[in-house]
């Protein structure tokens, strides 16, 4: 794998790299009993783990919330999607020829597979190694100051917070084939509708609400 020489990483399970890119769809395809989920799971816990070593160690004033909002940012899905494409690893992976998905659901598996090389990377060679790896390609992002995501949820949370009101957010609609989902959600706030939002999930539906209910206050 050429990423692996770019980084100097010599293998020693070479399986581990294999398996971060086999799609669900690719191993249930060709009757494999494992795919890339497990290892994005660790790889998920790595990754929040420097990320967060990092910001308490460069921020010495930031409170727990800043620290929260701030390591959101880069371990949000579009912060993934951006390392992947940097490195190329949509370039490894493996999906079932029978299998369609949409652009939304490819991007997402683009995210994914950071993780789970992260989560192979750690099993193979430890923390240590990772922590050099992550230094070339995430925390480069964190001291530029590069931004993926605003949370518009805590910051209309803060806002309704300091003047005492209800906030809460009501699922309105829900369309779409099962892989393909398009949920619309509504922020309301002391009973009174202030803005509406659409999206891939749940909670980018109420990210977009609270975005358009804070251009109204």
């Amino acid at each position: 794998m050429q990423l692996l020489k770019k980084f100097s990483i010599k293998p020693v399970d070479n399986h581990l790299y294999d398996l971060a890119f086999l799609h669900e769809s690719y191993s249930n395809e060709n009757g494999l009993s494992e795919c890339y989920e497990r290892l994005e799971f660790l790889g998920d816990s790595v990754l929040d783990l420097v990320v967060s070593e990092f910001l308490y160690n460069m921020g010495p004033n930031l409170t727990e919330g800043e620290l929260t909002r701030t390591r959101s940012n880069y371990v949000c899905k579009k912060a993934l999607h951006s390392y992947s494409m940097e490195l190329g690893l949509d370039q490894y992976v493996k999906i079932g020829t029978g299998q369609k998905l949409a652009r939304r659901e490819i991007d997402s598996v683009t995210s994914d597979v950071f993780e789970s090389f992260v989560g192979a990377l750690y099993l193979d060679h430890g923390l240590d190694t990772v922590k050099e790896f992550l230094s070339k390609t995430v925390l480069p992002h964190i001291k530029n100051g590069d931004v993926f995501f605003h949370d518009y949820k805590s910051e209309l949370k803060q806002l309704c917070d300091h003047d005492a009101a209800d906030i809460n957010y009501e699922l309105i609609q829900e369309e779409g084939e099962p892989h393909n989902k398009t949920f619309t959600m509504v922020v309301m706030i002391n009973g009174k509708n202030y803005g509406k939002g659409s999206g891939g999930s749940k909670k980018e539906a109420e990210q977009n609400a609270a975005k358009n209910a804070l251009r109204k206050l």
